[in-house]
């Protein structure tokens, strides 16, 4: 039987009930106050010191460098957090997260060996956040405040975590991806949210985190770590996150799914 083994990252103690409840893997990251039952980012081999940065990947690191050696052959391994979670396919009225949220492997999977989410659109951004934090973007792009068509993924990354750093973040990348990134920030109107991702190959997910960390190292030498606002403190999240699917969508061979916003905090 093909068994799914889902991460689910939160920040509070208090999501555990809810997380187990969902039979997914409980993941504490940042704080301290994590009781017992939790994996955490602070030990063995890690980088959670950065997690203030990096986000979810201090995680995605400890588990690289921890637990990927561990997975079975014929086990899909998925991540989530305790605010973004994969949705279930099957039609439903309830409410209840637990009616909501992926339960385990779909049969729709076969043949493909990475699950990404469903992109969502940047056009819709409001235009009083527009005039409020993206002035020195619309310069660079003035057509996207009359159109929605000019609201690439670069135009957003400028205007909520630095005008030009995408741009400067990118030039670190290989001559294999260079161009290709630049063109598909520019022109692409929507990404996947969230930094999540399933597989079920091993080597795909040590290919990738090779890869990315490698590049968010790269980027350090640039940003450091001397950063200010939640929009740039989080810069290399961020970054990764523009370029999670894009990756995916090169380099495997993937299928769209649902992703669900839903605050468990508020059970």
């Amino acid at each position: 039987m093909t068994k799914l083994s889902i991460y689910c990252m939160a920040l509070e103690n208090d999501n555990l009930k809810t997380i187990k409840k969902l039979n997914y893997l409980p993941v504490g990251l940042k704080n301290d106050n994590f009781s017992g039952g939790w994996f955490r980012d602070n030990t063995g081999d890690n980088i959670s010191k950065k997690n203030a940065y990096y986000g979810e990947y201090t995680w995605y690191y400890w588990y690289w460098k921890n637990l990927l050696k561990l997975k079975k052959k014929d086990e899909w391994i998925g991540f989530c957090s305790y605010r973004e979670y994969w949705g279930s396919n099957k039609k439903t009225s309830s409410t209840k997260i637990e009616d909501l949220v992926l339960n385990g492997y779909q049969e729709e999977w076969n043949g493909y060996n990475t699950i990404i989410g469903k992109p969502i659109s940047v056009g819709s951004t409001k235009i009083s956040k527009v005039l409020k934090y993206g002035k020195i973007a619309l310069l660079r792009n003035p057509k996207a405040i009359f159109s929605k068509k000019g609201r690439s993924i670069r135009w957003q990354f400028d205007m909520f975590h630095g005008n030009g750093n995408l741009d400067k973040a990118i030039d670190l990348l290989p001559d294999s991806d260079r161009d290709d990134f630049r063109h598909y920030v520019r022109s692409e109107t929507s990404f996947a949210r969230g930094n999540i991702f399933i597989s079920n190959s091993e080597k795909i997910i040590d290919e990738y985190f090779t890869y990315i960390f490698k590049w968010l190292e790269n980027c350090e030498k640039i940003f450091g770590f001397n950063l200010q606002s939640y929009g740039q403190i989080r810069m290399y999240a961020f970054i990764a996150e523009r370029f999670l699917p894009f990756w995916f969508k090169k380099y495997t061979k993937f299928l769209e799914w649902p992703v669900i916003y839903y605050d468990i905090n508020k059970i």
